[in-house]
């Protein structure tokens, strides 16, 4: 995994803007501590830093490919799970390859077959090649987004980063926010529209799409969307291919020259690929798999069960280490770590996240690296499956909004009367929710409950999904941490889709046909045990600290959040029963002392980034 960076101009000498790519390069060190590489030639500059996990010593990029008087470079960031059968068949096609590395299977796959190579791929990547047979620039992202790619074209110049903050490098890129910029900010964030990159002229290439720059301008396009098509297979063989599935994906990603370990919560999902990986271990006698969870200071004394929340995962993380024999590391943090990780969270993901987790994730990463280069995480599963309490409350079903985002008019409250009459949050909200609901690839014949559930499968695959995701990338990243995601493996994702609601509610639970996959793979404590979401703390003290941060920011005249926010309202709130409320206002981990704690990321956002609002 890699940080990748980079502009695009078909006039002028970019030899001149050197020290330019060399800023922009150098913002993504934390994605790639291993080595840092540019290459300029007209009409490209490429800038590339590396975290070296397949073939160290060779994989330097960026990587340019010499045939006969043609050229070919690339700057790539990710990984090509199936790169030995791509690199077999190329051999047989007359390839030859210097590096054992997936970056060059890549760029000869594109030398082959040209723009059509993605199709071929079997991974998580985002990339830039430059052709100069075609003289065109060459850029895709993987089918589920799991690696990012932003761009800005901006007076004739295409710029581009695996995070904003690379693009913020270049001159032509101001850090500016407009009336769509504050709305995903204040109504949709932490999520964001697919697409969408917040700063004004910032974008992000969507999940699945390919662009190509040349003189004739700039052209983006899906090269793969889910297909909506009858599920012919039993139950029993559903869940047969599902085991099939997850095996051979969890098999193919368990492949590293560096350390690789596994998140493990005790749940159903991380359980299962831990469970897989031990059995791969032992089979290919690679000796102990390593796992780490996380917790925090005395959470088994302020832990309450609630509807979001059902259960501690402490006894059942001990339950798997045990069945299962792994080396397993307790990861600890306490309450000044988590308000002090806030920052540092903001600055990873160059926009306001999803507060204590994304900052506990952050330290959970960065504890983690100390043993490891690559982990494996069980992320997406319940997007996919169907885990989420909003797939089986009618009153989220029929919300008619997004389920994880069911408080937006407290949300619009927050806002100062001008800043709401600007932005107009709540008719900004309904509009891109009526765009994902308008995506949907429908099935002919499909009525009621099924096409509800496929509704909002859809919503969870392209809306929600990204945003744990980014999370995921940004954190891990942000300490030079490669994570992999098996359930986000397209043919798995694809299969999923189409499987009928009342077969994935298999025995009437949820994911209940996942759990049917697993049987004899995960004790039964394990495999039927109810869902509950990635740990957060429920320290009273974490509630006081985030309220009084929100305070100070409140009675400080130059703090930058103040002409956007009715103060009124957050004072009021900040008094009032809310503050430490457990029902959520986005996802299931976002309630009254992430309310706080996101206004505060905020603030810090428009100073630390200078952004201006207009």
């Amino acid at each position: 995994m890699c940080g990748i960076t980079g502009f695009i101009q078909w006039s002028g000498d970019l030899t001149q803007d050197s020290q330019i790519l060399v800023k922009m390069t150098e913002t993504m060190s934390d994605r790639g501590p291993d080595a840092s590489g540019t290459w300029i030639s007209n009409p490209c500059a490429f800038g590339h830093r590396r975290l070296s996990v397949i073939d160290p010593e060779n994989g330097a990029q960026p990587m340019i490919v010499h045939d006969d008087d043609d050229v070919y470079a690339i700057c790539y960031n990710g990984e090509l799970y199936n790169a030995p059968e791509l690199r077999s068949e190329l051999v047989k096609r007359g390839h030859h390859f210097r590096t054992h590395c997936d970056t060059e299977v890549l760029l000869v796959s594109y030398i082959e077959w040209g723009p059509a190579c993605v199709d071929r791929f079997n991974g998580i990547f985002a990339f830039a090649i430059w052709d100069s047979v075609r003289e065109q620039v060459f850029m895709a992202r993987d089918r589920l987004g799991v690696k990012p790619l932003f761009y800005a074209y901006i007076d004739g110049t295409l710029i581009f980063g695996s995070e904003p903050k690379a693009l913020l490098q270049h001159p032509k890129m101001e850090p500016v926010v407009g009336p769509e910029g504050l709305a995903e900010v204040f109504i949709i964030g932490p999520a964001r529209t697919p697409g969408q990159g917040v700063y004004k002229d910032m974008k992000e290439l969507r999940a699945g799409h390919a662009m190509i720059f040349s003189r004739d301008g700039l052209r983006s396009y899906a090269y793969w969307r889910l297909d909506s098509h009858i599920h012919e297979d039993s139950v029993e063989e559903t869940a047969a291919k599902l085991r099939e599935l997850l095996q051979d994906t969890l098999e193919r990603q368990l492949v590293s020259d560096v350390p690789v370990c596994t998140l493990l919560s005790g749940g159903l999902d991380s359980s299962a690929l831990t469970a897989l990986a031990v059995q791969y271990y032992n089979r290919t006698n690679q000796g102990q798999v390593h796992t780490y969870s996380v917790d925090y200071v005395g959470n088994e004394k302020h832990f309450k069960s609630h509807a979001f929340q059902p259960g501690a995962d402490a006894p059942f993380i001990q339950r798997m280490v045990e069945e299962l024999g792994t080396q397993h590391h307790y990861i600890e943090f306490d309450t000044p770590e988590l308000v002090e990780s806030l920052n540092a969270s903001t600055l990873t993901r160059d926009l306001p996240g999803m507060a204590d987790v994304d900052g506990s994730l952050y330290l959970f990463c960065r504890e983690i690296k100390k043993g490891a280069t690559v982990a494996v995480s069980g992320e997406a599963a319940d997007e996919i499956f169907g885990g989420y309490p909003w797939f089986h409350r009618e009153e989220m079903l029929n919300s008619g909004t997004f389920p994880w985002s069911v408080a937006p008019d407290m949300r619009a409250s927050l806002l100062s009367p001008e800043i709401r009459e600007w932005i107009r949050p709540l008719d900004y909200l309904g509009d891109r929710y009526a765009d994902a609901v308008r995506e949907v690839p429908k099935l002919r014949g499909e009525t009621g409950q099924q096409a509800k559930m496929r509704v909002m499968s859809y919503l969870n695959i392209t809306r929600f999904m990204p945003t744990l995701l980014d999370r995921k990338d940004r954190m891990s990243m942000g300490v030079g941490l490669e994570v992999r995601v098996p359930y986000c493996d397209h043919r798995l994702v694809q299969y999923v889709w189409n499987i009928p609601w009342e077969i994935k509610m298999t025995g009437g639970r949820e994911k209940g046909i996942l759990r049917k996959a697993l049987e004899g793979v995960l004790p039964d404590d394990v495999l039927y045990r109810k869902k509950s979401p990635y740990p957060k703390t429920h320290n009273p003290d974490f509630l006081a600290a985030v309220k009084q941060q929100m305070l100070d920011i409140l009675d400080d005249p130059s703090a930058p959040i103040l002409p956007l926010i009715d103060k009124n309202k957050i004072l009021e709130i900040a008094a009032s029963p809310e503050a430490s409320s457990n029902l959520p206002w986005f996802g299931q981990l976002m309630s009254g002392p992430q309310l706080f704690a996101y206004l505060a990321q905020i603030n810090n956002w428009l100073k630390t980034y200078n952004v201006a609002i207009r």
